[in-house]
């Protein structure tokens, strides 16, 4: 079952899914898992598969839009990872006010740039009892130079510099075509541009600020302070988008318990279609039900 919600976070209203298994009883309190898409992801794209199979293992689940995504009001289109984490923060405050939720068993998951985003989280707020990360990025300005020439790379850097100086003096970014910051791969991206063209919240355009954003962020720095809650890093060895080290790395650092399952042959968006999504769901449920029970 699924009922549409609105919270706020600074102020700012923020719409959201919850997902409740079907068994549970009138009366109830489950533990639950918060959902986060990634860099230009929606709460709708993907994610209600994951909700769905949490279901089913009987936990609730709950998407939501960041601010400016999706059904979510505030300024459109911004990465914003900061007022991300805030979201979040805000969403699992929500998702613990509800009857059928237990406050106290409350899971993060993320995807992508979701991943990086749920790791920072598990890092300041003691209330995320138990972390997936999947397909997540550690460091921000390593992940977008690998996957770019030098050339390339430096091009992008003077490029965030001029939008720098445009946003300090006249409050805009460049609103640049998203495939210019997040790069496709031939690999798997006809398998996003096929999920993106379903979704009319699936934009194509983004600010160039995003570079400054993404090399600010960087999970990396604090991904120790989980421990002792556990985190749980998924990756695949075949993934040209955001590449495996970056799951490696955050690996590395945390700090017990943790685990990192690595798929193989598998590309970075082929990992919301059988059959790795099997091969992610997997380990994660056995890592929910190993630190967060539903009951």
């Amino acid at each position: 079952m699924k009922r549409a919600v609105e919270f706020y976070s600074e102020g700012v209203k923020l719409c959201g899914d919850i997902y409740t298994p079907d068994d549970l009883q009138a009366g109830e309190s489950r533990a639950a898992v918060l959902l986060c898409h990634g860099y230009t992801g929606v709460k709708d794209l993907y994610l209600p598969d994951n909700a769905r199979a949490l279901n089913e293992a009987g936990y609730v689940a709950m998407t939501f839009d960041y601010k400016g995504w999706g059904d979510s009001d505030g300024p459109r289109s911004r990465l914003a990872p900061y007022s991300r984490v805030m979201d979040v923060q805000a969403a699992m405050t929500f998702l613990g006010m509800q009857p059928e939720v237990d406050a106290e068993r409350i899971g993060l998951y993320g995807t992508s740039y979701g991943g990086a985003t749920v790791a920072w989280v598990g890092a300041v707020d003691q209330r995320a009892k138990c972390i997936v990360s999947v397909v997540g990025i550690g460091h921000g300005a390593r992940w977008m130079s690998r996957v770019r020439r030098m050339d390339e790379w430096f091009d992008l850097l003077e490029r965030s510099q001029a939008d720098r100086e445009k946003r300090a003096t006249t409050g805009e970014s460049e609103m640049v075509d998203r495939s210019e910051i997040l790069l496709p791969d031939r690999q798997s991206a006809e398998l996003a541009a096929a999920a993106r063209r379903n979704n009319p919240a699936a934009i194509g355009s983004i600010p160039l600020e995003y570079v400054d954003d993404t090399i600010g962020f960087n999970p990396e720095w604090i991904v120790d302070k989980i421990s002792p809650r556990p985190i749980l890093f998924i990756t695949t060895d075949n993934d040209r988008l955001v590449p495996p080290e970056e799951s490696e790395q955050l690996y590395a650092l945390a700090r017990d318990p943790k685990k990192l399952v690595m798929l193989k042959g598998y590309g970075h968006y082929e990992v919301y279609k059988e059959p790795a999504f099997s091969e992610v769901m997997t380990p994660t449920l056995d890592w929910y039900r190993q630190y967060l029970p539903t009951r």
